[in-house]
């Protein structure tokens, strides 16, 4: 099968950033779109128009990104502007099929990656670009392949809708029995987090030194590890034994709730595993009594009481918490019956999740193969 360069299949244009005095939120303009930040799951979300535009995207373009991160895609689905963050690929329709183009870049993330250069944000320009090779068979074998990937790709679509759909089950769920945890409609008492539980903040930086870091060790978590209300470690970051236990003060148990105190006020979840330890930017609180762990995530992650906890933090760059702003914070606290009421129907949810999960894990993996046998 034969190879080409981009640059002869479609027409790259590289975006520039308008003067920022041509910016407005009133949709004077064309959409405005900066970088990665504006793509959504197929198409960009508009947030910014532009009344000056300097780089102007087609309708149906490929948008890509081209620095932090490098190779995140969308399709332009109206006429925009383009900030230097993103370059645009008109498609040489004679040539070559949008849609097989898309999985053909796809295919080249990596690749694109690896000619990144810039010491802050790693970035490729339009010789990268123009350079880059795919494999280009007949349009009919584009068609095929294009369609075959689709298909999989709208069965992963789904997937992800579908544990949306129940994850906002649960939210409607909680707000039916519970009621907005700020309004208290239902007035439960309220408490102090502290009168049934002990907040603890995670150690200082200078408690920890490179030689401590080790890989496959004690993960630490910190606010990055606290994604979608579940903990998702890296194994890259971790302290060895020694230092684990040195620090036992700050090791983490099963039941126990962390709680990013820096940056995204709010990131919060329920430690179910053992061998974890609660990261300079975290804190967590060890509950006593009358409370469930994850009641208590619930109402920290819900937003009104997220947008609370915002309002009480401090700092000028970054905003922070500290122990005694969620020792001394006030919880609406409904009996203990209700709380193990509500977790039994979150558990029906999450083993439907399970196997949606399951599924949607058979479909990536699916996809990653088929990738590889077209364009590998």
């Amino acid at each position: 099968m034969k190879k080409v360069r981009l640059g002869d299949i479609c027409l790259i244009n590289m975006g520039q950033s308008p003067e920022s005095s041509s910016y407005n939120k009133a949709g004077d303009g064309l959409p405005f779109f900066q970088g990665n930040a504006d793509f959504g799951e197929l198409h960009p979300d508009v947030r910014v128009w532009c009344n000056a535009p300097t780089k102007i995207a087609q309708k149906d373009d490929i948008l890509i990104s081209v620095r932090a991160p490098i190779g995140a895609l969308n399709i332009a689905n109206t006429k925009c502007c383009i900030g230097r963050g993103l370059a645009a690929l008109t498609v040489k329709q004679e040539l070559c099929l949008a849609k097989y183009l898309w999985y053909a870049i796809l295919s080249n993330i990596d690749y694109l990656n690896s000619k990144g250069t810039g010491s802050t944000f790693k970035a490729i320009n339009k010789s990268i670009l123009e350079e880059t090779e795919i494999k280009l068979p007949d349009k009919t074998e584009q068609k095929k392949i294009a369609s075959v990937l689709d298909k999989v790709s709208d069965l992963i679509t789904l997937r992800k809708q579908q544990l949306t759909k129940l994850d906002e089950l649960v939210k409607a769920r909680f707000v039916e029995m519970f009621g907005d945890p700020i309004e208290n409609p239902m007035s439960w008492p309220l408490v102090t987090i502290s009168s049934f539980a002990g907040v603890k903040i995670g150690p200082f930086g200078s408690m920890l030194h490179a030689e401590d870091y080790v890989e496959n060790g004690h993960p630490l978590i910190n606010p990055s590890h606290i994604i979608n209300n579940e903990i998702r470690p890296d194994l890259k970051l971790t302290l060895s034994d020694t230092k684990y236990k040195e620090l036992s003060a700050y090791q983490l148990i099963k039941g126990d709730v962390i709680i990013g105190r820096r940056g995204e006020i709010g990131r919060c979840a329920v430690v179910e595993d053992e061998g974890l330890f609660c990261g300079t930017g975290s804190m967590f609180v060890r509950i006593t009594e009358k409370c469930r762990p994850d009641f208590l995530q619930k109402i920290i992650s819900f937003p009104t009481y997220r947008t609370l906890l915002e309002d009480k933090s401090v700092g000028v760059t970054m905003k922070n918490l500290n122990a005694g702003m969620i020792a001394d914070a006030l919880i609406p606290l409904p009996p203990l019956a209700l709380q193990n009421e509500f977790a039994s129907f979150v558990e029906k949810i999450d083993k439907s999740k399970v196997d949606i999960k399951k599924s949607l894990e058979e479909l990536n993996l699916l996809k990653k193969s088929l990738m590889q046998e077209y364009f590998g």
